[in-house]
């Protein structure tokens, strides 16, 4: 199954915008875009009969919005669940918190380009869950520490090993995994390996909220 492509379901109401990412998808080798919809009911439909690997969602569409395809597609009551990353240019805090809370396995920003709209397919395919780095940095200095005499449960930084505390300190500073392989000088799939083991080790469940305990343990300095 390595040889087959990733089939990719768009929805967005703007033929613009599933035009720009027809054309980014399909220039992978990897990657393959099967079908389109400019609302959310036709998008469920269309999930529902063509069965994609990933759907890439807008919030704000006719019909059915973004959140609730989201819902359907990828949540609990979901009898086969889809893979849906939301792409959308709404970064409010709530559309991420009951984008996640629904299932997503991704929260992009068009604007973020079209690397990291790439990198938002493959991680959700690795099983990972990509948010842009805007908006894990913006909801990282939005948290409060708890103060120093009540210690925050849970495992802390002796939970990992040297590089997976690395790599920690990079996700909370919003780097995306190919920044971190730069950093780190090593593999994108190496520093996907890590960022599972982190995952797995802490409970967490996507960058944010890495992030979060990476500020919350001491780990990473609070952004100023």
């Amino acid at each position: 199954m390595s040889g087959t492509p990733t089939r990719i379901l768009l929805a967005d109401d703007q033929d613009d915008v599933r035009s720009g990412f027809r054309l980014v998808l399909d220039s992978q080798p990897d990657m393959t875009v099967i079908g389109e919809a400019a609302d959310g009911a036709t998008a469920l439909e269309l999930a529902r009969h063509l069965r994609p690997d990933v759907v890439l969602a807008d919030i704000r569409m006719p019909r059915l919005d973004g959140l609730e395809l989201t819902r359907l597609l990828a949540g609990p009551e979901s009898t086969r669940p889809t893979k849906v990353v939301v792409v959308t240019t709404f970064d409010l805090d709530d559309y991420v918190h009951t984008a996640l809370h629904h299932g997503a396995c991704g929260f992009l920003l068009k604007r973020s380009g079209p690397n990291l709209l790439i990198e938002g397919v493959r991680a959700a395919m690795a099983g990972d869950a990509l948010i842009s780095p805007q908006i894990t940095v913006r909801l990282l200095r939005r948290l409060s520490p708890p103060p120093p005499s009540h210690p925050h449960p849970g495992p802390g930084p002796d939970a990992l090993t040297d590089r997976e505390r690395d790599i920690a300190r990079l996700v909370a500073r919003g780097l995306t995994n190919q920044e971190i392989a730069t950093e780190l000088v090593i593999s994108p799939g190496t520093a996907k390996t890590h960022l599972a083991n982190i995952q797995a080790k802490l409970k967490l469940r996507n960058r944010v909220e890495i992030a979060a305990w990476s500020w919350r343990t001491g780990l990473t300095p609070p952004a100023s």
